[in-house]
């Protein structure tokens, strides 16, 4: 045997494991890639799940239910009447009403309309945003035939 073969043979043996090493090391590398994607695929369904149950619809009287009883613990409600619920959902709208100056995306909105007041309440932080007398139905009959004041055409 030559010097050419023994060293063609030498670099043929050594060269051996290298493949094998660069075999392993890519499957690992496959592996790691396909077990990060499944975890990923994994905690976004989990956070998907997580969030459908959050607003999962519950019956509307359960709701107001647990909002007055919420806000029972912070104010004094009027009693013997349930309340109409309402939820803010897009405070730009709103930002007129002096009612709503200060509310956000999600806040609540009890309506009383015996007791003749609102509360807007932010269940996020649990507080009491603010309370107002509301106005709803038939206005005064006498100011309402009252007629308008006439125009003044003074030149």
């Amino acid at each position: 045997m030559s010097n050419v073969e023994a060293i063609k043979k030498s670099i043929t043996v050594a060269s051996a494991p290298k493949k094998k090493i660069m075999k392993t090391v890519t499957l690992t590398v496959l592996v790691l890639v396909v077990f990060a994607v499944v975890s990923g695929a994994a905690v976004f369904f989990y956070l998907q799940n997580l969030q459908l149950k959050k607003y999962t619809q519950v019956s509307p009287q359960t709701q107001v239910a647990e909002v007055v009883a919420r806000v029972s613990k912070l104010i004094l409600l009027p009693q013997g009447e349930t309340p109409t619920l309402a939820s803010v959902s897009d405070p730009a709208a709103l930002k007129n009403q002096p009612f709503f100056d200060k509310a956000k995306k999600d806040d609540q909105v009890l309506i009383y309309s015996t007791a003749k007041e609102a509360v807007l309440y932010r269940p996020s932080s649990n507080m009491i945003i603010n309370v107002a007398p509301i106005n709803i139905g038939a206005t005064d009959t006498a100011a309402s035939s009252t007629p308008p004041p006439a125009k003044s055409t003074k030149k």
